[in-house]
């Protein structure tokens, strides 16, 4: 059987990460190419997959690899493990899609969230032949079996945008996945260089010198939420949640656990503490398989529930991560993320109270924030004192409705996709209704700085982990970002 498809993930861990990235992020499989890949495996097409990322090679190097497989179509899948990884990869994708079409001979398509969410603008911007629209399984079986056959009429390839005679066409998305388990089998794991796979620095702070090998794995897709910020929903046009069975997730877990060894394992799902019946089924499963585990996973503060919980830790779930977002209430409502700070204390005692820790995700520069209410936040984060803080800036991701809202407004965003990176040099978030973006991000650096240098932070790791792991942050908070909008 000849190759039909490469699927490459794209990645460039200098550019979004500066020096955090050589030791202290992750280096997270791609779960979207890795179920895509034995979806198109089970309908009979020959399949490779190449990870830029975690193999760390160039768009050159990648496209000298596409040509020596010499598929029928080369898919570069911008998805990543959150919501804002899609967008801050299109510049790496558009170079590694460049390449391939410089020097090779391979037809090329671009899918993902970003991709989902700008689909014309991506066919416009990038030297592609096809963008995919929408979830993708579906539409590249339909788009390979075009290709097989020789025919140039795709309009019968669900989602696609293309262009014929310098006219731009496009056709209805496919429709959402029906059966996850059908379109979701578990993963072509053995296509991956999983050996390469790393867990983020804290989700190791037992273990810090073993953070691989790594895995990853959806147990449900979307969100029914509807959050400001955020863009999970642009591949599947509207809020919602479907869910793969808590059988096939935890077999797919022991694949990894018995073939290749994986202890760390993120649980990707945009929400997975939401539905009682689903995660509590997969928190069994893993308790009967007494795997050696070291979990971890999404929670909202009111989705919690403290009678869960000591099971879930017996699971193997010891992180959880907390959007809690803002301490002001009205800077939260105007993001709808309602609840009160008195909950996300308790919420947060609880959680500690069964052997788990938390990471808190802060956002500073939503709409209605001033520098006052960003101090607020920083105030919470300090006295909630989790076991790792994220501190963000907000962003007008492409496929969320503060994207659209800042075309509306006309604030001036990035001008480079990369500039979507938190972390990047380049990095340029909103401005707020009171405040510029340079104000917010210079807040956000220096509220990193704080929060990580501060005594009862540090004192609190070193009883809960060692001193190992206290110094290990007191090294991490010597990595200065460099920035263009703060000058330096």
């Amino acid at each position: 059987m000849g190759l039909d498809i490469v699927l490459i993930n794209p990645g460039d861990r200098r550019q979004a990460h500066q020096d955090l990235g050589k030791d202290y992020s992750g280096i997270e499989p791609p779960f979207w190419i890795a179920v895509q890949a034995a979806y198109l495996r089970k309908r009979g097409f020959g399949v490779a997959v190449i990870d830029s990322n975690a193999e760390n090679i160039t768009p050159e190097e990648t496209a000298a690899m596409v040509g020596e497989m010499n598929p029928l179509l080369a898919a570069v899948i911008v998805y990543g493990a959150h919501p804002s990884a899609s967008t801050q990869n299109m510049t790496i994708s558009g170079k590694i899609c460049r390449a391939i079409k410089d020097l090779t001979a391979v037809k090329v398509a671009l899918g993902g969230l970003h991709p989902s969410a700008l689909p014309m603008t991506t066919l416009k911007e990038e030297a592609v032949d096809f963008v995919i629209e929408g979830e993708g399984p579906l539409s590249l079986v339909a788009l390979l079996e075009t290709l097989r056959a020789g025919r140039n009429d795709f309009s019968n390839v669900p989602g696609l945008w293309y262009e014929q005679d310098a006219i731009v066409l496009h056709t209805p998305r496919a429709p959402l996945i029906s059966s996850l388990d059908a379109v979701l089998p578990a993963g072509a794991w053995d296509l991956l260089p999983m050996r390469t796979y790393r867990a983020h620095n804290w989700h190791c702070f037992d273990d810090i010198s073993s953070r691989s090998p790594y895995g990853a794995v959806y147990t449900s897709l979307g969100c029914p939420y509807s959050c400001l910020f955020c863009c999970i929903n642009a591949p599947f046009g509207k809020p919602g949640v479907r869910y793969r069975s808590p059988r096939l997730v935890v077999d797919e877990i022991g694949v990894m656990v018995e073939k290749y060894g994986v202890r760390h394992l993120k649980i990707i799902d945009e929400l997975f503490i939401l539905n009682e019946k689903h995660y509590m089924a997969i928190a069994d499963l893993l308790i009967e398989r007494r795997y050696d585990l070291n979990i971890w996973a999404y929670a909202r503060v009111d989705t919690v529930k403290p009678v869960h919980l000591d099971r879930m830790k017996k699971a193997g779930i010891n992180w959880l991560a907390l959007g809690i977002e803002s301490a002001n209430p009205a800077v939260r409502d105007g993001a709808t993320k309602r609840m009160q700070t008195g909950d996300i204390a308790s919420v947060v005692r609880t959680i500690r109270d069964a052997g788990m820790s938390i990471i808190g995700n802060y956002i500073f520069g939503l709409p209605d924030d001033t520098r006052a209410t960003m101090q607020e936040t920083l105030d919470l984060a300090m006295d909630l004192n989790c076991e790792y803080g994220n501190f963000y800036c907000a962003m007008a991701y492409p496929g969320s409705r503060l994207y659209d809202i800042a075309i509306q407004n006309k604030w001036e965003l990035p001008a480079t996709w990369h500039g979507y990176s938190q972390l990047s040099y380049e990095t340029l978030p909103l401005p707020t209704k009171h405040i510029s973006a340079q104000e917010v991000l210079k807040f956000r650096d220096q509220a990193f700085l704080r929060y990580f240098s501060n005594t009862s932070y540090l004192d609190a790791i070193e009883r809960k982990f060692s001193t190992h792991i206290r110094r290990h942050i007191e090294e991490m908070t010597t990595l200065r970002l460099k920035r263009r909008i703060l000058g330096d």
